[in-house]
């Protein structure tokens, strides 16, 4: 598959806060036991959709319990409550937000992660055996190179539907997304999945990518926008294929992330936001 590079777009995700790994012996601090972690996600967001899925598809709920936190944090600075005695047991006068997801230790009481794509890894890696190969052994390059396309597509999505700055510079982020969206749908059709001929990561990757921008960013642009962004039946094809998964379909709140958004976006309505992409909640069995 070919990339190709997008111009940065600021975005407001926080730099997360921990970043220790599983390893793979006592030597490592942070060593594989079975129940010894805990993962704290909020499903309505994008990071901790793409965890709850791949926790999913692996199967772990006996191996690493999963805690959902409410869509809309209940913090002013953006971070939740209940997570707070876990960044204050981890870091001396920690004054951050007490943001999601986590991956905690239950020996320590401590946290261990808060990177959204170390944790997914190493709960692939090292609670995987006899499980899905998420992240298949010679596709390193592949997954990391959809991730880029992913994060590309975010900020292009962003800048576009963006509500100040220039009209050259928000037509010009959309037509690098769109021809992000062009280069997927080229190399979808004839596959069932995206690098494999099975499940990976970087499917879960490009699914939640194409959540966000139908049911979040969709709002920001205009109808027009949209039926091009809509222009590409095998990418939504797939997607509304992967939603059919319960491992993808269980976890995708709808409501959840209509609320999320709403209480944080800055940016004015448009006339995109009535014309939806795909009917989720239909392809899930969810409405909220």
């Amino acid at each position: 598959m070919t990339v190709t590079p997008l111009a940065h777009v600021p975005t407001t995700h926080p730099a997360p806060a921990f970043r220790g790994r599983i390893g793979q012996d006592a030597r490592s601090g942070h060593y594989a036991v079975p129940l010894r972690y805990r993962l704290h996600v909020a499903a309505a967001c994008a990071d901790g959709l793409r965890i709850a899925v791949v926790h999913s598809l692996l199967g772990l709920d006996d191996v690493c319990p999963v805690t959902f936190l409410d869509p809309v944090p209940d913090c002013p600075d953006g971070g939740h409550s209940a997570l707070r005695p876990l960044y204050e047991a981890s870091a001396h006068r920690y004054t951050g937000a007490a943001v999601a997801p986590v991956l905690s230790d239950a020996w320590s009481g401590r946290i261990v992660s808060t990177h959204a794509a170390d944790i997914t890894r190493d709960l692939a890696q090292h609670f995987g055996a006899g499980r899905p190969a998420l992240y298949p052994c010679g596709a390193e390059s592949e997954t990391e190179a959809v991730e880029r396309m992913c994060a590309g597509i975010e900020r292009s999505a962003q800048h576009a539907g963006s509500a100040g700055g220039d009209e050259a510079e928000r037509a010009a982020a959309l037509e690098q997304l769109l021809d992000s969206l062009s280069s997927l749908e080229r190399w979808l059709i004839g596959r069932k999945y995206l690098i494999r001929d099975h499940v990976t990561a970087a499917d879960v990757e490009l699914w939640v990518t194409l959540v966000q921008l139908d049911t979040v960013h969709r709002d920001h642009l205009d109808a027009a926008a949209v039926q091009r962004i809509a222009d590409h039946p095998t990418l939504w094809a797939y997607a509304r294929r992967l939603a059919a998964h319960p491992a993808f379909g269980t976890h995708l709140d709808l409501d959840g992330i209509a609320r999320r958004h709403h209480a944080h976006c800055q940016g004015l309505e448009a006339a995109g936001a009535a014309v939806q992409i795909l009917d989720w909640a239909s392809h899930t069995g969810r409405t909220s």
